[in-house]
């Protein structure tokens, strides 16, 4: 197995990130410096795993969404390799997404999916959320109510609205997101809406939107007029 080390110093990745800095680099390379070496077996490099991995997922986007056991079915990647790269994607994940603070004011949907765009947009499953307001439309707390697929079996009112009644919260929005990419509305979606508005109507607790969050767009009910 040809080493890495072995290659001209101006063909290494680390060589190359040290002296150009990272933007040259491309994808697989800057990979490759994460998972440090290849596969014994195969006889390849950290950069000819970091290239097959990119090529089976076909974009960073989808390998960042990978598990651990659809990682450890490659050559040289075992739990720890795939711990590092999922630990890798988290990073990016919290770095990207704006934080939204208790106290911090919601002033739009496009607030809001600022803030749960990188954190939804790769699950597998449907997260759904709550963000607990004061009468300022501040943030009090947000609750993950449910994860899992989207129907009333699993969001229930009495789940929502019970940690809304604990904090007292004059208002309440909520957000979900679509793993197939589409935020465009279900009819489950729609009930479901309709059941928590009328839920929140009876208890004297406004429900100011729901948001959908897709693979770089999303849908709000409220700017959509669908309330």
């Amino acid at each position: 197995m040809q080493k890495i080390k072995s290659w001209p110093e101006s063909d290494r990745p680390r060589e190359r990130l040290l002296t150009q800095g990272p933007e040259p680099l491309s994808d697989a390379e800057l990979l490759a410096l994460i998972l440090r070496s290849g596969s014994a077996a195969s006889g390849s490099t950290a950069v000819d795993t970091a290239r097959t991995l990119i090529r089976h997922f076909g974009d960073l986007r989808r390998l960042a969404a990978a598990t651990t056991s659809e990682l450890c079915t490659f050559s040289g990647i075992g739990p720890a390799k795939a711990a590092e790269i999922q630990a890798l994607f988290e990073l990016a994940r919290r770095f990207a997404r704006s934080e939204i603070r208790p106290g911090a004011r919601l002033a739009s949907s496009q607030d809001v999916f600022d803030h749960f765009h990188e954190r939804l947009r790769c699950r597998r499953k449907e997260v759904f959320i709550s963000l607990l307001l004061d009468s300022k439309n501040r943030l009090l707390r947000e609750i993950q109510v449910s994860e899992g697929s989207l129907n009333a079996s699993i969001v229930h009112p009495r789940e929502v609205f019970a940690p809304v009644i604990r904090e007292s919260a004059a208002a309440v929005l909520f957000v979900h997101n679509h793993p197939s990419g589409d935020p465009t509305p279900s009819r489950e979606d729609i009930e479901l809406t309709t059941r928590l508005r009328e839920a929140g109507e009876l208890m004297g607790v406004k429900v100011l939107d729901h948001i959908i969050v897709g693979n770089g767009s999303y849908i709000s009910f409220c700017d959509r007029g669908l309330f």
